[in-house]
């Protein structure tokens, strides 16, 4: 009974997706405050579904232990971004959708939840252990990554598109396979760090793995579901309005990354600061080693070349953001003073998407 109670906000999301199936159409052709309050509903419910995959995700993560834990965590993170945005590209035509998800996702995660973790661990801690190891490891895997997928592609002419996509995913998939053994297997120890505090998830019902990895999924699926409708009302929402045209996917990354921030936090107020560098950064390689050829993948299928390539303004941040990370991630700790560095730049990538730059 009492793990059927927790399970509230999915029930409530599928009698929330009835409603939108049945009343969408009704709602897009009245428009106005009614259409902008059942996409509010229709996001609430998809974040209130997020969080209950989170939580599954951190249990199996605490019973499997680093690096597994976090690995779990981000996997069910950018399953959900990789979901929405499939059904968000079968909308209105939006080729940059991706490629501005990919990067409001690493802004969230990188400058976001770091940023706001190391605030906490700075404030109530002093300052925050980590294992050096395993932010080089991210960083160095994070900005091949990105040249491969994101900087290069500008470069590729249109007839070449296809040819330079196939490469992009094989290499992509190349280095997610060899980066996940080096991390589970060879180089464990490099995302493991002990700071002597227990973890914060409570696991009082001892439910098998099974179960959780089967609401884990069923729930992935209702946030297919939500976005099919959240997908009809944005477009509506969106047709001829002024609003910033980075709002999607905004939208996305905040839904994908609302979960990790929670858990993050926590784990930097119990002085967990290794937990949350896997959460920030291993969700941002995870972003764009699986989110990225999914969306290649899917363009060779249709024939139609989606834009990955950043823009100069993202170019210019992502570098930014990256300068400050090497910078801040050098000695194995970290203070709030390198949390409001990133934060900073946080808030600079909002301010760019309020005034349409992004």
């Amino acid at each position: 009974m009492k793990s059927l109670k927790s399970e509230l906000p999915v029930v409530v999301a599928l009698i929330v997706l009835g409603l939108g199936y049945v009343f969408e159409h009704a709602v897009v052709a009245q428009g106005g405050g009614l259409l902008w309050t059942g996409l509010l509903v229709i996001l609430t419910a998809i974040i209130a579904v997020a969080f209950r995959i989170s939580h599954h995700a951190e249990i199996l993560a605490l019973r499997l232990g680093e690096p597994y834990g976090t690995l779990i965590l981000t996997l069910a993170a950018v399953s959900v971004e990789v979901v929405i945005l499939v059904v968000l590209l079968q909308g209105e035509p939006n080729p940059t959708l991706a490629r501005d998800t990919v990067f409001a996702a690493m802004m969230f995660d990188i400058n976001g939840i770091l940023g706001l973790a190391a605030i906490v661990a700075g404030l109530k801690h002093g300052s925050a252990k980590y294992n050096l190891d395993s932010a080089n490891s991210y960083i160095a895997m994070l900005m091949v990554a990105i040249g491969v997928g994101m900087f290069i592609p500008d470069f590729v002419p249109e007839s070449k598109w296809e040819i330079y996509s196939v490469f992009s995913i094989a290499v992509m998939a190349m280095m997610y396979i060899a980066f996940l053994r080096l991390q589970t297997v060879e180089h464990r120890t490099f995302f493991e760090y002990s700071s002597g505090v227990g973890d914060e998830v409570h696991d009082v019902l001892h439910s098998p793995n099974s179960l959780h990895v089967s609401i884990m999924v069923v729930a992935i699926v209702l946030v297919g579901l939500l976005s099919e409708v959240m997908s009809v009302l944005l477009d509506a929402g969106l047709h001829g309005s002024d609003l910033p045209k980075a709002i999607p996917a905004v939208l996305v990354a905040l839904i994908s990354a609302s979960p990790e921030i929670l858990t993050a936090l926590r784990a930097a107020q119990n002085n967990r600061m290794q937990t949350t560098v896997n959460i920030a950064l291993g969700a941002s390689l995870a972003t764009v080693l699986l989110t990225l050829p999914v969306i290649e993948a899917l363009a060779l299928l249709n024939g139609e070349r989606i834009v990955m390539a950043l823009t100069p303004i993202q170019g210019g941040v992502l570098l930014l953001t990256f300068v400050t990370v090497m910078n801040n991630l050098h000695d194995g700790e970290t203070n709030a003073i390198e949390g409001v560095s990133h934060f900073a730049l946080f808030a600079a990538f909002i301010m760019l998407v309020v005034i349409g730059v992004i």
